[in-house]
């Protein structure tokens, strides 16, 4: 899924982000949107990851989609 789609449709998408990275807070989905690099800063921050980690998690959570 392409991440045009997946901002479209963030409401729907925001669960299955939140069953990826738990530790992210609802006020957290809501602030990213939809956004690839706000959320791939919301998981370096929370997770304590380098951005290329987690801009990889990113990245293969939203190709299993």
């Amino acid at each position: 899924m392409n991440w045009d789609q997946i901002e479209g449709k963030w409401k729907e998408m925001k669960g299955k982000a939140r069953t990826s990275w738990g530790e992210l807070t609802d006020d957290e989905l809501d602030q990213v949107g939809g956004k690839k690099d706000e959320l791939i800063g919301k998981i370096q921050q929370r997770y304590g990851l380098e951005r290329e980690e987690a801009e990889r998690q990113v990245d293969d959570w939203a190709n299993k989609l």
